[in-house]
């Protein structure tokens, strides 16, 4: 998946395709430096963290076989039980969806501040060379933003998708993808091929 090929589809990326491009770079330096990615959103944006892990979590575009070294580590340990994991199990690219957790969204909230839920996940999970991915229409989610600011304070790299408008995140992330719509679900509509282009590039790049 090429960006003229996303754009021919999509000419509204046209706008912010420099700023998909360093959200892709944004990725790919994550992953390459030991690093994962965490996601996170609401309503329709928690859809799509839970979207964008799935994609990156097992092959999207092409099948992630294990390395040969990896192989043999597994044929090594387990000897004739190795096979089936060996042929089946695909690389992924490590991302945690913030939202799909509900035991500690739900206790955090309740306990504490229904506000800072992703913002106590980001603390908790946070190491050197992570990402961290909010989505939020409006770029002014509440949760989302609070979330930001810790990734921002533990060092990590900031990425946004949002809606057309100069928000708190565009303010506070090192790289917002503002795509050219307002209405919530015009801008979700737009989020879909920019998330799914990201994940196809750092595919490639890492396994093509």
């Amino acid at each position: 998946m090429t960006m003229e090929g996303l754009i021919a589809r999509y000419p509204a990326l046209e706008s912010c395709k420099n700023e998909i491009g360093r959200a892709a770079e944004a990725m790919l330096s994550a992953y390459r430096s030991g690093g994962k990615i965490l996601v996170c959103g609401n309503g329709g944006s928690c859809a799509d963290a839970d979207h964008i892990v799935g994609e990156l979590m097992k092959g999207f575009l092409q099948k992630r076989c294990m390395t040969d070294a990896q192989k043999e580590r597994f044929r090594a340990a387990l000897e004739d039980k190795a096979e089936p994991l060996v042929e089946q199990l695909q690389r992924g690219i490590p991302a945690i969806s913030l939202p799909a957790q509900s035991a500690v969204l739900s206790a955090f909230a309740n306990d504490v501040d229904a506000e800072l839920v992703y913002a106590q996940m980001v603390f908790g999970y946070a190491k050197e060379g992570d990402l961290f991915l909010g989505l939020s229409t409006s770029g002014n989610a509440g949760n989302v933003v609070a979330a930001a600011r810790v990734a921002k304070a533990m060092g990590l790299r900031t990425l946004a998708l949002t809606g057309e408008r100069e928000s708190a995140l565009s303010e506070i992330c090192d790289v917002t993808v503002r795509v050219p719509e307002c209405e919530t679900f015009r801008v979700q509509e737009l989020h879909l091929p920019v998330y799914h282009y990201l994940c196809a590039w750092v595919e490639e790049s890492l396994f093509g």
